[in-house]
């Protein structure tokens, strides 16, 4: 009501000064003095006994609705390598069926959903708001505001940190938060002066007819402009391609090659284990029948990934195509609440999302080292330790990535010049990604955030550890990390 009676003060036609009698005038003075003491003396004596940042619980005695933000669900599409199960799908097609999917898990009403966020890197023009046209295609009303987001590889991740702030401020109390890719249905273009021919093509012809029109595409052609321009998995400030900038990561830390066909082959035989348990039956959405993720190798060996040539780094670098994510199509789709809507609707809430972080750092020599930056942030503004995180899931966009950022972590060489002496600390690899990451299961870029989150959250729930922190890089030199704490209520 203050800005709406603001708003109209200010359109009110201007009046005559009031002079006010000395007496009433001194009297106002004198109140208003107080009233700023007063509020001084609370606001310094408020701060004083404000407890410390890791008292997560709202009191009790708040009178305010609880905007505590939960974790209520959260499914995924079965990950798959690009052209195969999948290559007759749009992306917008894989993100309308994880959201079915989604509310066929949870029983959610179309009606509660306030709003969709989702993440998507390489955009098909005619659904660049892919987060709009999958949710009116999945059946959701059209009243539902929707928009995407596009920061690589941790898209899905913003997609949910920004759901999250819409419910912190008050602007939602339910949302859908995911991403999608395919990479079996890329926009392919002609080149540049190609492109630029054609677009002034319908000038040249009704200027000079069909003979102008022929004149205008032939001149100053050259045979290197005849051609097709793919999407490149390569920065565009540096120019390097991630697989390289992940090579020259692991050198500079000192991975070897044999260390990263190692944890490779862990990936691949967790990831295994996980589905053969039939741990996955409840977060992935069967598609025709099936939840097989076929990048999974569950018979890799040390031994038979070794036989492979480097791929990026040729002839002396480590990182092939087997210790290196494979091009993958998938969707993936979380739900958030507020925790008092979550108690409305009679659901039971998986976490509570806690804090986050999105640091960048330098592209040219720390590309797919963000993880490292935003967790010794996120433990640090949580006045937390390293044994206090009982689960871990962190993206594995190159085995090298990931051995070089759990380096950085445990480096007092690292943390002196780059942490200002605050070591992040040793991550026990028997909280670490026990379910495979995406080298087993795949990478889709703008999904894989939503998949740690939701992975992460089932896994506080079956492990009983109190705290989980999720984090990812991304093309660009950013890095996203989040924590979660198991819901109990």
């Amino acid at each position: 009501m203050m800005f709406r009676h603001a708003i109209i003060r200010s359109h009110a036609p201007a009046r005559a000064a009031t002079r006010l009698p000395p007496s009433v005038s001194s009297s106002l003075s004198s109140l208003s003095s107080s009233l700023s003491s007063v509020s001084s003396r609370s606001w310094s004596q408020s701060l004083k006994s404000s407890s410390p940042i890791r008292c997560f619980a709202s009191s009790s005695s708040d009178a305010r609705p609880s905007r505590n933000v939960v974790i209520v669900g959260g499914i995924r599409l079965p990950f798959a390598q690009t052209s195969t199960i999948y290559q007759k799908e749009m992306a917008v097609d894989l993100q309308r069926l994880a959201i079915t999917g989604l509310l066929a898990q949870t029983a959610l009403p179309k009606s509660a959903i306030d709003y969709v966020v989702c993440g998507n890197v390489i955009q098909e023009v005619r659904t660049s708001n892919i987060a709009r046209e999958a949710a009116i295609n999945a059946g959701l009303p059209s009243s539902i505001g929707a928009h995407t987001i596009a920061q690589a590889c941790i898209s899905a991740n913003a997609a949910i940190c920004t759901g999250a702030e819409k419910i912190l401020t008050g602007h939602a109390d339910v949302v859908l938060a995911g991403g999608v890719e395919t990479f079996s249905d890329v926009p392919i273009r002609l080149t540049r002066p190609i492109r630029q021919k054609l677009i002034g093509l319908p000038k040249a012809m009704k200027k000079g007819g069909p003979l102008g029109g022929v004149r205008h595409m032939l001149r100053g052609l050259k045979a290197k402009h005849i051609g097709l321009e793919t999407p490149a998995i390569a920065n565009y400030t540096t120019g390097e391609v991630m697989g390289v900038s992940s090579d020259k990561l692991s050198a500079k830390f000192g991975i070897s090659r044999q260390e990263q066909d190692e944890f490779t082959v862990r990936s691949h035989s967790m990831a295994q284990q996980a589905h053969d348990a039939g741990w996955y039956d409840d977060e992935i959405v069967p598609y025709k029948g099936s939840r097989v993720e076929n990048g999974i190798k569950g018979d890799s060996t040390v031994e038979s990934v070794a036989k492979l040539r480097p791929a990026f780094v040729k002839p002396h670098g480590t990182h092939t195509a087997a210790n290196s994510s494979f091009l993958t199509d998938g969707a993936s789709m979380s739900l958030l609440m507020t925790e008092s809507k979550a108690k409305e609707l009679g659901m039971q809430p998986l976490a509570y999302l806690r804090d986050w972080s999105f640091r960048a750092c330098d592209p040219w020599e720390e590309l797919l080292l963000g993880p490292t930056y935003c967790t010794s942030q996120l433990l640090q503004r949580n006045s937390m330790q390293m044994g206090d995180v009982g689960v871990w899931e962190i993206h594995e966009a190159f085995a090298g990535q990931i051995l070089s950022n759990l380096s950085a972590m445990a480096s007092d060489d690292f943390a002196q010049k780059n942490l200002g002496g605050h070591k992040v600390g040793d991550i026990d690899m028997d909280k670490l990604n026990i379910k495979g990451g995406s080298l087993a299961v795949g990478h889709p870029f703008g999904a894989t955030g939503s998949r740690l989150v939701t992975t992460a959250s089932r896994r506080l729930q079956d492990e009983q550890q109190r705290f989980a922190l999720v984090a990812a890089c991304a093309d660009g030199g950013l890095g996203h990390a989040c924590l979660l704490e198991r819901y109990d209520g």
